[in-house]
């Protein structure tokens, strides 16, 4: 029997196969890693001149603690702290980490960086022929214009004394030729962080991003390193008649809502869709409480068909004024007569249908119905001049006042001795008449010729002018040439 107060011969065994078995069920133990991988781990301590830093194997990294101070050459990192480095030597007792290939180092060096794609600091001493002039590890490399940044260079001058990373595309001639690429390696760090975004991109996600361009139908927002979306005009904001510059600015903070995902033109890239007015109110939830029928609005003309203008009230509360409610005081055959795009109109709600988003409009009611006083204005017996508007077989249409025509029958002017003069007055041409009868019901009104009562006269009356009909001559002129135009 065995004495429990005694310690097993075997005790030993046993820790070291359950030290061992922990060791090979370790996620690090999977982990391989090689020279010029990138790596992301976590700071597990700091000392005087090293940082060591989790690699996620049994190895702890080690970086120059020179390479992680700031500006001013302090440790603003701590403990905790995650880092992206690069994997520069691989031993069996050590991984030796870096930002960058950087400071005095040989020409082994550079080939490993060229062979393995590791980056390297290099700053940039002068612009020359084509690009620049870069000092890597103490030799002279050349950056070609197009491959010192992502975006079109205008002045280069701008990056002569700046510290730099690079990557190195060719090694020649044992380095007396090298040329780097920064563009290859901000294209490959972009590319990453555009995988992570697209990883948490999805429909109706809310998210911050600054405008970058502004195009005629839209404006693009810049949402991470690599990544645009476009924000179309409609999506800007309710309003129809508001132009992309006139709501943002190249360099605006904007948040935006995500409608649509569809894949881009290159492989690996998506179209993103985006809106702004989303993530506002619809005007249309409280129309009726801010529209009611009669109501007398001012709007603007956002666009013309063939039966009538659509006109905006308020932002993003669009009616219709047909046709038939353009004018009481002409007769209108196409909305071009009376309205243009963009133009400024007054008027009066007639219907409100909130749940299939209509508004009906009307343009003539908002001017005022010309027929409403037509009885106080006139009177049966009464005589007046008016504008020869128009003939036909069954009598003569005569403009009163602008909205105002009565009709002078055939069969009245049986009583004119001068028949043949009035015949031969033409659209615009004065004529005397005699209010016969009224009805403002049907808007009719009845006319008899005035009282010019020989030929001689009427040939008088007919050479004249419309300006003998002083300034309302001059209303129905202009009213009658107007119409003639069109």
């Amino acid at each position: 029997m065995t004495d429990p107060t005694k310690p097993d011969d075997n005790d030993d065994e046993k820790k070291l196969s359950f030290a061992e078995m922990l060791d090979a069920y370790s996620p690090r133990a999977e982990i391989e890693i090689g020279i010029g991988d990138k790596i992301r781990g976590k700071i597990v301590s700091i000392g005087r001149d090293s940082v060591f830093v989790d690699t996620g194997t049994k190895i702890d990294g080690i970086v120059d603690k020179a390479e992680l101070l700031d500006d001013n050459q302090q440790m603003t990192l701590a403990e905790g702290d995650e880092l992206e480095l690069y994997v520069v030597a691989l031993s069996d007792e050590e991984i030796k980490l870096s930002k960058a290939v950087s400071g005095i180092g040989g020409l082994n060096m550079l080939q490993e960086a060229h062979e393995r794609q590791i980056p390297v600091e290099g700053k940039v001493t002068e612009t020359c022929k084509g690009g620049f002039q870069v000092e890597v590890l103490q030799r002279k490399a050349f950056c070609p214009i197009s491959q010192m940044d992502i975006i079109f260079i205008e002045e280069g001058s701008e990056y002569v004394g700046q510290t730099l990373t690079f990557l190195i595309l060719q090694f020649e001639e044992r380095g007396r030729n090298i040329v780097v690429s920064r563009r290859a390696l901000l294209a490959r760090q972009q590319e990453e962080v555009r995988k992570q975004f697209y990883e948490t991109l999805s429909l109706d996600s809310v998210m911050d991003g600054t405008v970058s361009r502004i195009m005629p139908y839209g404006v693009f927002v810049h949402l991470a390193d690599g990544v645009e979306g476009m924000v179309h005009i409609s999506e800007m904001n309710w309003s129809k008649t508001v132009a992309p510059e006139a709501m943002a600015a190249v360099g605006d903070a904007v948040r935006v809502k995500v409608i649509g995902i569809e894949p881009g033109p290159k492989p690996g890239l998506l179209k993103i869709a985006l809106s702004m007015k989303r993530l506002t109110e619809d005007p249309w939830l409280h129309v009726e409480d801010n529209f009611h029928v009669g109501d007398k609005l001012r709007g603007v003309v956002t666009h013309l068909a063939d039966f009538g203008a659509f006109v905006e009230v308020a932002p993003g509360i669009e009616g219709l004024v047909h046709i038939s409610e353009m004018s009481y005081k002409k007769r209108v055959m196409k909305p071009e007569d009376v309205v243009n795009p963009g133009e400024a109109v007054s008027v009066m709600v007639k219907q409100i249908d909130a749940d299939k988003r209509r508004l009906s409009l009307s343009i003539r009611d908002a001017e005022g119905d010309p027929w409403i006083d037509v009885t106080e204005k006139y009177s049966v017996g009464q005589a007046l001049e008016g504008l020869l508007e128009k003939k036909e077989k069954f009598g003569y249409f005569v403009t009163l006042e602008p909205g105002i025509t009565g009709l002078l029958p055939k069969s009245n002017l049986s009583r004119l001795q001068g028949v043949s003069q009035i015949e031969k007055l033409k659209s615009g041409d004065a004529i005397p008449v005699i209010i016969e009868a009224i009805n403002a019901l049907e808007r009719r009104i009845t006319l008899a010729p005035g009282n010019t009562a020989d030929e001689r006269n009427w040939q008088s009356f007919a050479s004249g002018s419309a300006s003998s009909l002083g300034s309302l001559g001059e209303e129905l002129q202009h009213a009658l040439d107007r119409k003639k135009d069109h």
